[in-house]
């Protein structure tokens, strides 16, 4: 956030003295003598004397920005003294004429070695060097995701730093906004999410659907509160239910009540093509009981006597069952989930989680070390130590250059895991979309290098069959059998994919040119953006006849239209390609060349369409279908394009592809098709 320096007021003085004294509330339940509040003092007096006169773009005293960090730091994610000091002194080293080795003589070497991590991470971060963009940006993150080998609390920090960022990020013109949002989604939010960090995840992903989809962010949002007030008694009355049940097991327990988030719901509408009435775990009750015993086996058992219990007296969905107890997430959280039928009539989940496994859940990496520490560790908590070796081995692979490294972990950071067998029973973990020969190769190099198919479930496969949870996979081999080029044309693990481009790396190095031409290419190569200076970043008139020189193209990944959220990105050649903002490669291009960014002015012209799909469903009558074309193409003029339809059991679906002048058009026919007797369900889809 940039800042500005002015005299403060007696209000500013105030506000100063208030937050740090919640600040210090926090701390002293936290640290664990005076020693360690004295520090907290002393670190705040620093720092705020530095700050003195700054302001960040909202007007507020610059110092209200560390304080906020910190409290992050201890109330969300439950670190100690250290990195309340390292939060409050974060800004100053990169901000001020102080150095590090200032705070090394005022607060000792780890203290100063954190700061120190956090200064390298903004100082890349906030990099304007346009001729190296890309390769920058990939090495930014390098550079995060390398504190990891040093103190990971580094990285901790600055998801405090980012969130509160992401909280003031109104304050911010729209370019920079794009930027600072495309790279929260692409690494911030799936690392937050890797850690354990649920709460900072989830209030990042809101802030970013609030920004990206406005309309679909306000929309979802009235919807749930319209909702939330309607089943408010009925949730009430469950929870009552759910106390009966818990009150005869004589169990010490709390039940806390959840919504789901606004950015949950539209993932969720927009990739299973649901409406909000859909969503099934809009609700959710969490218990949260303590384990009559420390004893992990025995917590686990409580776990399913409630679980027991529970749907003794309800119905329930079976294909909405949750066990991550038995084989807990990546990130070691652990809990049940079931969607039960109220005695009112509403589907709600219910969560079952001992209170170690709620701080885990809450607090992630942070708790997992408390417990750790006091010597209550299950097997899944070494997951997350797991992750961590295994993100240092790639981050120390010379062979990897920076924009290889930032795919390879975003892929692991976004990657969900099934559960497979061995033909002996032996379960294990394996990348989601992972084949057969993924499988053999995670056994052993040399059974996927021998490999030739494989009974799946004791059916014969071919080596590209994509696994499913709860497969039982034996690999067949054959002596003289060798890997094969075209296994990378579906090879989907790390692992297996660097063996085989290994094994051919060595054949090819025979040949002197190609193995000079290979090593080239396994060293990266660099390219850059020449300086560029549109008339204004904020308002860039991407569709104005007077003015040829703005050129544009549609990005065919999500088509956008104009009334569309839109990003641009500003080409070499003077090409301006617009994105919606909620498109994934758009974040990506994002976090990656941030500085070609530009906002987009575009709006509706009556001389250009633009390609939409939407999807129909409902019951099939006579003359539906020439009810709907009628609609669409005599009533609001529109161009159909394509027209897919089919209907079975008196069930109909189908899709339609158009050309319409800006979203209005698309709306106004949704809401005029949803009106034909017999339609369910109507929505805009990706092409």
């Amino acid at each position: 956030m940039s800042s500005r320096v002015s005299e403060f007021t007696a209000q500013d003085y105030q506000l100063i003295s208030r937050e740090f004294a919640e600040l210090r509330e926090s701390a002293v339940r936290r640290c664990a003598n005076q020693q360690e509040i004295d520090t907290v003092q002393k670190a705040f007096d620093f720092a705020n004397e530095a700050h003195k006169g700054v302001r960040r773009r909202s007007g507020e005293p610059y110092i209200i920005h560390p304080i906020e960090v910190a409290k992050i730091v201890v109330n969300e994610i439950g670190l100690g003294c250290k990195s309340i000091v390292a939060a409050l002194l974060h800004d100053v080293v990169e901000d001020t004429d102080y150095t590090v080795e200032d705070i090394r003589n005022l607060f000792g070497d780890k203290i100063a070695t954190l700061v120190d991590g956090l200064t390298k991470i903004k100082t890349v971060l906030d990099n304007e060097d346009k001729s190296k963009v890309k390769s920058i940006q990939a090495e930014n993150f390098k550079r995060i995701l390398l504190t990891l080998n040093d103190d990971v609390r580094v990285v901790l920090i600055k998801l405090a730093d980012r969130l509160h960022n992401c909280r003031t990020i109104e304050y911010m013109p729209e370019h920079k906004r794009d930027k600072i949002l495309g790279e929260t989604m692409f690494i911030f939010i799936p690392l937050a999410h890797r850690l354990g960090l649920y709460g900072i995840k989830s209030e990042m992903e809101d802030i970013w659907l609030r920004y990206k989809e406005p309309q679909a962010f306000n929309e979802i949002k009235a919807k749930i509160n319209r909702n939330a007030n309607d089943k408010e008694k009925q949730i009430d009355d469950f929870v009552k239910e759910i106390r009966q049940i818990l009150d005869k097991m004589d169990i010490d327990y709390e039940i806390r009540k959840r919504v789901k988030s606004p950015y949950s719901i539209w993932h969720k509408m927009r990739t299973k093509n649901v409406t909000f009435e859909q969503v099934f775990d809009l609700y959710a009750v969490r218990i949260i009981f303590k384990p009559r015993t420390e004893n992990v086996k025995a917590e686990r058992s409580q776990c399913y006597a409630i679980y027991s219990a529970i749907t003794n007296e309800y119905d329930y969905r079976e294909d909405r069952f949750r066990d991550w107890i038995k084989q807990p997430k990546n990130n070691g959280y652990e809990a049940l989930h079931c969607t039960v039928m109220s005695k009112s009539g509403i589907w709600v989940e219910v969560q079952i989680r001992s209170r170690r496994m709620n701080d885990i859940a809450e607090k992630g990496i942070a708790a997992h070390w408390a417990y750790k520490r006091e010597g209550i560790v299950s097997e899944s908590e070494s997951e997350m130590d797991k992750w961590i070796a295994k993100v240092q081995e790639i981050l120390m692979n010379p062979d990897v250059n920076a924009l290889e490294l930032l795919d390879i972990i975003h892929n692991d950071l976004t990657a969900s895991e099934i559960f497979v067998f061995t033909p002996k029973g032996e379960q294990k973990a394996i990348l989601k979309g992972a084949t057969a020969l993924d499988f053999a190769y995670m056994i052993h190099t040399h059974i996927g290098n021998k490999a030739i198919a494989a009974k799946v479930n004791l059916r014969l496969e071919p080596l590209s069959y994509v696994l499913r949870s709860g497969d039982q996979i034996e690999i067949i081999t054959a002596q003289n059998e060798n890997p094969k080029r075209e296994w990378l044309d579906f090879l989907k693990t790390r692992k297996a994919i660097n063996i085989v481009k290994e094994y051919f790396d060595r054949l090819d190095r025979k040949n002197a040119a190609e193995a000079q031409a290979n090593q080239k290419a396994s060293s990266g190569s660099k390219w850059s953006l020449p300086f560029f200076k549109p008339k204004a970043k904020s308002e860039y008139i991407i569709n104005d006849r007077r003015n040829t020189d703005n050129r544009f193209v549609i990005a065919t990944c999500c088509h956008p239209i104009p009334g569309d959220p839109v990003i641009g990105f500003l080409s070499p050649d003077g090409v301006v390609t617009v994105h919606k903002k909620s498109c994934q490669v758009a974040n990506t291009l994002a976090a990656t060349s941030g500085d070609s960014i530009v906002v987009p002015k575009w709006e509706a012209d009556e001389m250009n369409a633009f390609p939409a799909r939407i999807s129909v469903t409902g019951i099939d009558r006579v003359g539906l279908l020439n009810e709907i074309t009628k609609y669409v193409s005599v009533i609001m003029k529109v161009n159909l394009r394509r027209l897919v339809f089919e209907s079975q059991d008196s069930i109909f679906s189908g899709e339609m592809d158009l050309m319409v002048h800006e979203k209005a058009d698309l709306e106004r026919l949704l809401k005029m098709l949803q009106k034909i007797d017999g339609i369910q369900k109507v929505i805009r889809k990706n092409l």
